[in-house]
């Protein structure tokens, strides 16, 4: 069985602590943890105590911050934070990281408990990088998360907090006709742990569900198109693999139909695949919530 990637971020004071920032990527990277942040380079600058790689030189700090918060967006079911804090210190720039990882739901390890940060921290999440690394590399997943007897109320408080209580998601079978049949599109992603999966997102505040459907469809596959009949709407399958407790997750899903098959992928998938949608369902390991839109379409 193909063991499931599992990607992280790590975070930290880099003018402390990066030399031990960079023993842990290296740390991770042996036990098959894909790191995608930071670089394995050396610091080339400091601006008012922002430490900056030589590509970073100039640029203005809260970009390149904002750059690095990005790489959570593709970290996938999967993927986790890292912060390297010894004797608990974690710093601004991670404090602010450690903030939108918490309200992104990105899973959160501690190499210390935090000293200077008043965050929430959960006794299950305080690792050294050591045995975090040995806990993946045998069991190709994460460590449980659990909850001390004593730290129930204060865990609700901050779950109620950080989670967001709906999320709105738009997907698209998209189709193009070949000659007498129909085909249509899934790509791999990392999102679904390097299943199959249709394209789609999340609704942004005050936008149209055709019109993030759409949105969804160009950024991810450089495909245009227009939107055709509404399929389904349901409730994230709770056996999915993918489900996360006190969230509701809501998939709003429309077939797209498109003239090109050149598709150009972004960085939320590695390849894609356009088949009859009998012989994907036959084929391909999808997941969950895309295959029941799928046998949806595939039967109307």
């Amino acid at each position: 069985m193909k063991r499931p990637a599992i990607r992280c971020v790590i975070h930290g004071s880099f003018g402390k602590h990066f030399a031990e920032i960079q023993r842990v990527a290296q740390l991770f990277q042996r036990a098959g943890i894909e790191v995608l942040a930071p670089q394995l380079e050396e610091l080339a600058d400091e601006v008012n105590g922002f430490a900056l790689f030589e590509n970073e030189v100039g640029q203005d700090p809260r970009l390149v911050e904002l750059r690095y918060l990005h790489h959570l967006r593709k970290l996938g079911e999967n993927g986790f934070s890292y912060f390297v804090n010894p004797e608990g210190y974690i710093g601004t720039s991670a404090s602010y990281e450690l903030a939108i990882a918490q309200l992104t739901n990105v899973r959160c390890f501690f190499m210390d408990k935090p000293a200077d940060h008043p965050a929430y921290v959960p006794a299950s999440t305080i690792w050294s990088p050591e045995l975090l690394a040995q806990y993946i590399f045998e069991h190709a997943a994460l460590p449980p998360e659990m909850v001390r007897p004593n730290e129930t109320l204060i865990h609700k408080l901050w779950t109620d907090l950080m989670v967001p209580g709906s999320v709105i998601a738009t997907g698209a079978i998209i189709e193009r006709q070949v000659r007498d049949k129909k085909e249509i599109l899934l790509v791999r992603t990392h999102k679904w742990g390097d299943r199959y999966s249709i394209v789609g997102g999340k609704v942004r505040r005050n936008e149209r569900l055709h019109d993030a459907l759409l949105r969804e469809v160009h950024e991810e596959t450089g495909l245009r198109g227009t939107v055709g009949r509404h399929l389904v709407t349901f409730d994230q399958l709770s056996d999915s693999g993918y489900y996360q407790r006190g969230v509701q997750h809501v998939f709003v899903d429309n077939v797209v139909s498109v003239g090109s098959k050149k598709v150009t992928l972004n960085d939320e998938a590695q390849s894609y695949i356009w088949a009859p949608a009998d012989e994907a369902l036959a084929a391909l390991d999808i997941e969950p919530n895309a295959r029941t839109t799928l046998e949806l379409y595939a039967a109307s």
